[in-house]
């Protein structure tokens, strides 16, 4: 059976992130986690994650469109 939920090492590196970045993101709330055992180790549920990059996906959509429409009426506004 595959694992549900996975530790910190091993979002940061499906995400390409350091340990600590991982361990923010959880922190800020951005991504949701428990803490699990007697030592409080974070586990990050596999759709959890997968939500996340996909919010980031649409946060990158939405900036990247924000930014091409800022370029576009700043090349209006130098006519």
């Amino acid at each position: 059976m595959p694992a549900r939920f996975v530790p910190l090492a091993d979002v940061a590196e499906t995400l390409s992130i350091s340990a600590s970045q991982a361990y923010a993101l959880v922190r800020s709330g951005e991504l949701r986690a428990i803490k699990v055992g007697g030592r409080g180790q974070w586990r990050v549920e596999l759709s959890e994650l997968e939500d996340y990059i996909q919010r980031s996906y649409a946060e990158t959509r939405t900036f990247l469109e924000q930014e091409r429409a800022a370029d576009a009426a700043g090349s209006e506004s130098a006519r």
